[in-house]
């Protein structure tokens, strides 16, 4: 699959004029308006602002699993706006890894399971191995055969964390990774991700609302009232 390409082979997502809008019944709501920027491969940046400034909407654009109103988001010189459905999804499962607060692991897999399936479906051969060495790199290597409900909430989000590392995306989007934590295992958890950023030169984008963990990223982009901020 050849996806159209844009024009900046260092810029791992490009953000242009980009928009949001949603019509409801008495009127239309803007949820983003006119934002752009960009982030560089391999950096660190994180999305902070109020609730409700349209963090999450912009992650989701960025992401490719929502549309915009208006405007384009580039990621690996690929333009979002030139793929139909299938397309996004296939750059994402290509390049692209999550993490999300509230985990989303499969309580019906163990830790290894889980960190087994995108291996799994993207039809790789021996998926446990890459599976288990990603495991001890976070530090589970005990936990292999736990099933979530046998894990922390720490242990939980490291789960989540392997299995988004293990397809060695190029690109991680984390949701809050943090925020269902206390503040010794986010900590943990946020040294984990960062050091994974670093050794693995993914671009991590965090949404948050933790201003010392987005202290941490390169780069800080602050939406009020879906505007970026200067």
């Amino acid at each position: 699959m050849s996806f159209p390409r844009s024009e900046s082979v260092n810029t791992a997502i490009r953000v242009t004029n980009l928009g949001k809008r949603v019509r409801l019944p008495d009127h239309e709501l803007r949820i983003l308006e006119d934002v752009s920027f960009a982030i560089e491969r391999g950096r660190s940046a994180a999305i902070v602002g109020a609730s409700g400034s349209g963090k999450s909407t912009l992650l989701s654009l960025m992401a490719g699993l929502d549309t915009p109103s208006e405007g384009g988001v580039d990621i690996l010189g690929t333009a979002l706006q030139g793929l139909d459905e299938d397309g996004r999804a296939r750059l994402r499962g290509e390049s692209v890894g999550f993490v999300f607060q509230n985990f989303q692991l499969l309580p019906a897999l163990t830790a290894l399971e889980n960190v087994m399936l995108p291996l799994e479906l993207r039809g790789d051969a021996d998926p446990a191995v890459a599976a288990r060495d990603i495991l001890g790199k976070v530090g589970l290597a005990d936990r292999l055969h736990h099933y979530p409900r046998q894990l922390s909430g720490g242990e939980q989000q490291r789960v989540a964390i392997a299995r988004a590392f293990v397809v060695d995306p190029a690109v991680l989007f984390a949701d809050e990774p943090t925020g269902n934590l206390d503040t010794e295992t986010g900590s943990a958890i946020a040294d984990l991700l960062f050091e994974l950023n670093a050794t693995r030169g993914t671009t991590l984008v965090l949404v948050t609302h933790d201003e010392r963990l987005a202290a941490r990223c390169h780069q800080q982009l602050r939406l009020s009232a879906g505007r970026l901020l200067p």
